[in-house]
């Protein structure tokens, strides 16, 4: 696994934060240093997918990047349920081919490279993943976006969502905030790095409260929603059709 330095160099100049090669080369690293308990919150949606999965249907995972977590829900949901992961980046896809190939998953699946903006046409579903991938849905698709989901998902399937979310109190979320950069350091990341990530990441990746998301998804198809997981300003949602 390569080591995420894409903003250690300080010479280099700060784009909009993207999805393309270079990202993809470093995002396991990345997301494992830069995600509380990562492993964890794969294991849980594991175990709780499989309590929704229902043979004959599909499993989607909108937002699959290099199919990690497809290969965590592989080892928990029964095998006569199919997987679908969707990604917008074309070079995530290939590490994600090249990882289930490796890693022999037999299941039947499909990658599909797709822009969530744009909908995604999700059908005969009994469980959606969207980790970390909303909040990179412009704000004006959301709507759109879950209620296609909620469509293609059969009663009382489900949708598990991770997504970073603002606190109500804004000095709260400012130590929050605090607290996750403590974290990233803790885990290698130096002072510049956190924030010239940060500065990519502006007006790309736009975080909602808790109360907003869960509001989208009632008013979109979900009948309850629930958090299952929540460190400081990292959030898992389970919704419930």
């Amino acid at each position: 696994m390569s080591k995420d330095e894409l903003f250690k160099n300080p010479q280099d100049f700060i784009a909009v934060f993207d999805f393309g090669q270079e990202t993809a080369a470093v995002f396991d690293d990345m997301l494992e240093r830069s995600v509380p308990f990562y492993a964890e919150i794969q294991r849980m949606m594991g175990e709780i997918a499989a309590d929704f999965a229902v043979a004959g249907t599909r499993l989607y995972d909108l937002g699959c990047s290099t199919g990690t977590t497809l290969l965590w829900l592989d080892r928990m949901v029964a095998p006569e349920v199919a997987f679908v992961g969707v990604d917008a980046s074309p070079e995530m896809l290939d590490r994600a081919r090249q990882k289930l190939r490796e890693r022999g998953f037999s299941r039947p699946h499909e990658l599909l490279c797709l822009n969530l903006d744009d909908g995604v046409p999700v059908a005969n579903a009994s469980v959606v993943v969207m980790n970390l991938t909303l909040q990179f849905v412009r704000p004006l698709y959301r709507d759109r976006l879950i209620a296609g989901i909620a469509q293609g998902i059969h009663e009382n399937g489900c949708l598990l969502l991770v997504e970073k979310v603002l606190g109500q109190s804004s000095t709260l979320n400012r130590l929050f905030i605090k607290y996750y950069y403590e974290f990233k350091k803790r885990n290698g990341y130096s002072e510049m790095e956190i924030a010239r990530k940060r500065e990519a990441l502006e007006n790309v990746l736009i975080p909602y409260r808790f109360e907003e998301n869960r509001e989208l998804l009632l008013r979109n198809g979900f009948k309850t929603c629930e958090e299952f997981f929540r460190w400081y300003n990292f959030c898992g949602m389970l919704a419930v059709k």
